[in-house]
């Protein structure tokens, strides 16, 4: 039986565009209602069993829950988007399940709002539209943005679209990756590839745009922001775990951090106790970097076109690269 369980949000919002395509190929989909920003491990336990193929969003797909599905017949999970981190790939591979996501599938997007942070934190758009929505007339002395040093850490699709943004604003900009860039690619890009510690220390602007992976958690911690320069500040579009938050709070308090926009937290929603909430000169989002329609569109497209191919309904092989192979 051709069984689909589907727990990305983008996707079930936009379901009714895709029903007769799989109505057509006696595809029977199961959609759980979300309460929050994703299903947690307990919750994917209990739905994923009798699917063959999930198309997931940031749900807590852990070995517990790969296991459960694989004694009911799952075969792969597809990840709407890019960060797997949610997803045991170790454990995916002992069970011989596939992982796939869609790679490069909203860089742009997500490099547009990364840059549109930093002209926010420079300007203080945020905290003037706070004072005219409350009757005020607030005027902030900016930064000028032409000059300044931008330290991008992470130089994969999402990095490089921003560095390009960022240094069409006259920026000098600097890039951390665990992987060197050959360098032509830099030349191209405009970057000098940096060690941690010195975009730490030479950045006015620190954006984040790094996968999250062991390596990565808190990677900005307590001692990163004890190495920056006073008054920097900070953009996070990746993922909340790779900043400590309690760090972050620690230096906003000490002024190392000026100011910071983050889209992404270590838990999602923000929880309405959490210290952050303290500073008026934070700028929050909703994890929302990549949803634009026409990123929405193509990623829900391809997503479902690979289910479609992996149940074998359309003649041709899977259109994308796994990640793990069952």
């Amino acid at each position: 039986m051709k069984t689909l369980l589907i727990t990305c949000g983008h996707l079930i919002r936009h379901y009714q565009r895709f029903s007769e395509e799989f109505e057509k190929h006696g595809i029977v989909t199961r959609m759980p209602e979300i309460a929050g920003q994703q299903l947690n491990e307990e919750e994917m336990r209990q739905v994923i069993r009798d699917q063959r193929l999930v198309i997931a969003g940031d749900d807590a797909i852990d070995r517990s829950v790969l296991a459960a599905g694989k004694s009911t017949g799952l075969e792969a999970v597809i990840k709407w988007g890019i960060g797997t981190d949610g997803i045991d790939k170790v454990a995916a591979t002992d069970l011989g399940i596939t992982v796939y996501n869609t790679p490069g599938a909203f860089s742009d997007e997500v490099a547009d709002c990364a840059a549109a942070y930093v002209v926010c934190l420079a300007r203080g758009l945020h905290l003037l539209n706070a004072s005219v929505w409350s009757g005020g007339w607030r005027k902030v002395e900016g930064t000028s943005l032409k000059g300044r040093i931008a330290g991008v850490i992470g130089l994969g699709g999402i990095g490089r679209a921003t560095c390009r943004r960022l240094g069409a604003f006259g920026m000098d900009v600097i890039g951390y990756d665990v992987v060197p860039m050959d360098s032509g690619s830099l030349r191209e890009l405009g970057v000098r590839q940096v060690p941690f510690d010195e975009l730490l220390v030479r950045s006015d602007f620190i954006v984040v745009t790094c996968a999250l992976t062991p390596e990565s958690f808190h990677l900005l911690s307590g001692d990163a922001f004890a190495r920056v320069k006073d008054g920097v500040r900070l953009v996070n579009v990746s993922r909340g775990p790779v900043v400590d938050e309690a760090a972050l709070v620690a230096a906003l308090e000490s002024g190392k951090v000026a100011s910071a926009a983050l889209d992404v937290f270590e838990t999602e929603p923000l929880p309405g106790d959490s210290p952050l909430r303290r500073f008026e000169q934070l700028m929050f989002g909703t994890h929302n970097g990549s949803n634009t329609t026409e990123a929405v569109d193509r990623v829900n497209r391809l997503t479902v076109d690979l289910a479609l191919d992996l149940f074998g309904v359309t003649g041709r092989a899977p259109r994308l690269e796994p990640l793990v192979r069952a």
